[in-house]
């Protein structure tokens, strides 16, 4: 269709078209079709905004980012509200702070450094080597060009070079090392005591009084995540290869250019006697190594067996042992020259004396496994998949331009498609802005399904490509929106019974420790405190990372006081479960100086001056953004700064 539109298009025609697309452009020019001068931004960084698009898009990979670091202990209701939406929406001000500061100062990428990016970059490489024929797929495939994709790369490299240069120039005086490695390697010894939070489980369950108010209060903690069904189609040189017609003679045709490397190799059960000579040896040495091992020729084929006689003889302690047996070889396992003479002889047969550079050998082999070249029909549905593979990627391309076509020009189905291509239409589960699984998973689809294109417009999305490592892409839409809405009260009642009855517990269990520590401090012991009802731990001395002890413990342990000679220190803590404790402090040993390696001094140093650099850098960023004209259009009221 495309085709025929250009041929046609010619002379009063194609100026006619021209006219007519310019005056609409003319008249609203074209950020009213591309949907930018609509968008609302969020923010307003120097004059440069951050639009709600950029916004939704961060949140989303860090979502992704975060369920792909915390695996299974991910819990999707930690990265909703509107507390992670300003942490990103900061997050996007800082970077813009620091890229107009870059360019302020003059800092530049130059090219050289752009094509070193690029060409690092494991999804353009092909064979561990960069490919400019992937380069330019996988941009195909994400709907960039070139020159967009550069410009983009160059802003983000730009961004990180204002910090490398501040942290990079951070150093650490050699006493904040020394004091940093005092810290560090300090050791506590402590005394705890755990309060378990079911042992405070309250004795009535929240009224229902209490249960709705709580749930008025906190609509965000209820909502169900808005969620979408797709419909699919998805291209792959697997389902491509299934369907490429392979004859007999090409497969035969590759059969007789492979013979090479489909036989199998001759391999040899060799076994030899070494007389060893040293690189270092005189001629006389050389010499009578050569007439030793001569010697040992001539009782060889005189009768005696080769196995005593190297058992007796060779100067290889792990051969001699067997017998002077060296396994089986194939060629280029052994040293040329030894190699050389064992493929040379028959079964049984000794060689004359071989010189290598650990000596000279006596060889002998004793079978022969020749070369073999499987049947034809032994190899023939091996080499027709290959041959498959090789047609179905080279038709790869040609089906995902023509499926990016054909659903563009239909963008309201993707059954034209489907059927004009011979693929199918799969569908999807519900899912979140999470992901669901397999391809479905890919930042690129989700970004994609709830984009405004796809899911308000209704229309197919551009081919995208899941996975860059793969020859695979699809184009997909949304059959049905679920958008967020808050549960029913009777729905998540039980949630909300659990949730304040695990608060009551885990805050009076924090209570019941504060009063038996207050008790310490007035001179009990933590034993006598912890009586029959709660087990006294006695770790010891322990270091700041340990892991044997519950963290909140090791956290707390060091965050105390240092105990004066003879007293202790006294606090409490709670971990994430809502068990409480009571910790007793009563000794701190700073780490030993003495026995430090120069290496382990240097690597500290270098971890103190990172540590330095960060927080330079974060003192810079502050500041910048403390000059900067800021305004957060999404925190509910416009503030400038």
């Amino acid at each position: 269709m495309l085709l025929e539109i250009r041929e046609r298009a010619q002379g009063w025609v194609a100026w006619a078209i021209v006219i007519l697309i310019s005056i609409p452009f003319a008249l609203w020019g074209i950020q009213s079709y591309l949907g930018v001068g609509a968008e609302p931004a969020v923010a307003s960084v120097n004059g440069t905004d951050i639009f709600e698009r950029q916004l939704t898009q961060n949140l989303q990979r860090t979502r992704i980012d975060m369920r792909e670091r915390l695996g299974e202990a991910y819990d999707p209701a930690l990265f909703e509200g509107a507390g992670l939406r300003e942490r990103v929406l900061e997050q996007m001000i800082q970077a813009q702070v620091v890229l107009d500061a870059s360019r302020a100062l003059g800092l530049r990428v130059a090219d050289v450094v752009l094509r070193s990016a690029i060409a690092q970059e494991p999804a353009f490489q092909k064979d561990g080597r960069f490919d400019k024929a992937t380069y330019a797929q996988v941009l195909q495939y994400q709907g960039l060009t070139p020159a967009a994709f550069e410009e983009g790369l160059r802003l983000q490299l730009l961004e990180t070079q204002l910090e490398r240069a501040v942290q990079n120039t951070a150093f650490a005086p050699q006493s904040e090392v020394d004091h940093s490695i005092r810290l560090i390697r300090q050791q506590r010894e402590l005394h705890y005591i755990q309060l378990p939070r079911v042992d405070f489980a309250p004795e009535q369950a929240p009224d229902d009084q209490e249960l709705r108010a709580f749930y008025d209060d906190n609509p965000g903690r209820f909502k169900s995540r808005e969620e979408v069904r797709l419909s699919y189609i998805l291209l792959s040189t697997d389902h491509l290869g299934a369907e490429q017609p392979v004859s007999q003679a090409d497969v035969r045709a590759l059969y007789e250019e492979r013979i090479g490397t489909l036989k199998t190799p001759e391999r040899r059960a060799l076994r030899h006697i070494l007389i060893a000579v040293p690189t270092t040896a005189d001629d006389a040495s050389i010499e009578a190594a050569r007439t030793h091992i001569t010697a040992l020729r001539e009782r060889l084929l005189a009768g005696e067996a080769f196995a005593s006689v190297a058992g007796e003889e060779s100067d290889d302690p792990v051969s001699a042992e067997a017998g002077g047996d060296l396994g089986e070889i194939e060629r280029g396992t052994l040293d040329p020259v030894l190699e050389q003479a064992a493929f040379s002889l028959s079964p049984g047969e000794v060689s004359e004396p071989v010189r290598s550079r650990f000596g000279y050998h006596l060889l002998e082999v004793t079978a022969v496994e020749p070369s073999v070249v499987p049947p034809f029909e032994a190899v023939a549905d091996e080499l027709r998949k290959e041959l498959r593979s090789r047609s179905a990627e080279g038709a790869f391309y040609d089906y995902a331009e023509r499926l990016a076509t054909l659903t563009y020009e239909v963008p309201d189905s993707l059954l034209p498609a489907a059927e004009e291509l011979g693929l199918e239409i799969q569908t999807s589960d519900w899912i979140d802005r999470d992901g669901g699984s397999g391809h479905l998973a890919s930042p690129k689809v989700v970004n994609a399904a709830f984009s405004a294109e796809v899911l308000e417009m209704g229309n197919n999305s551009e081919l995208i490509e899941p996975d860059p490592q793969r020859m695979e892409a699809l184009v997909l839409r949304v059959e049905e929106h679920r958008p967020e809405a808050l549960r029913p009260f009777d729905e998540v009642r039980e949630e909300i019974v659990e949730l304040l009855s695990s608060r009551k517990a885990a805050a009076s269990a924090r209570e019941a420790a504060e009063r038996l520590a207050a008790r310490v401090k007035q001179g009990e012991t933590l034993s006598a405190v912890a009586g029959d009802a709660y087990k006294l731990e006695d770790p010891g001395m322990i270091e700041r990372q340990s892991g044997k002890l519950p963290a909140a413990v090791v956290r707390e342990a060091f965050v105390l006081p240092r105990p004066a000679a003879g007293r202790f220190s006294v606090g409490t803590t709670s971990d994430g479960e809502g068990d409480a404790f009571v910790i007793v402090v009563s000794e701190v040993r700073d780490g030993d100086m003495d026995d430090l390696e120069p290496g382990t001094r240097a690597a500290e140093a270098r971890v103190l001056a990172q540590s330095l650099g960060r927080s330079d850098f974060s003192h810079l960023v502050a500041g910048l953004e403390a000059g900067a004209k800021i305004e957060r259009k999404a925190l509910g009221s416009d503030s400038e700064e």
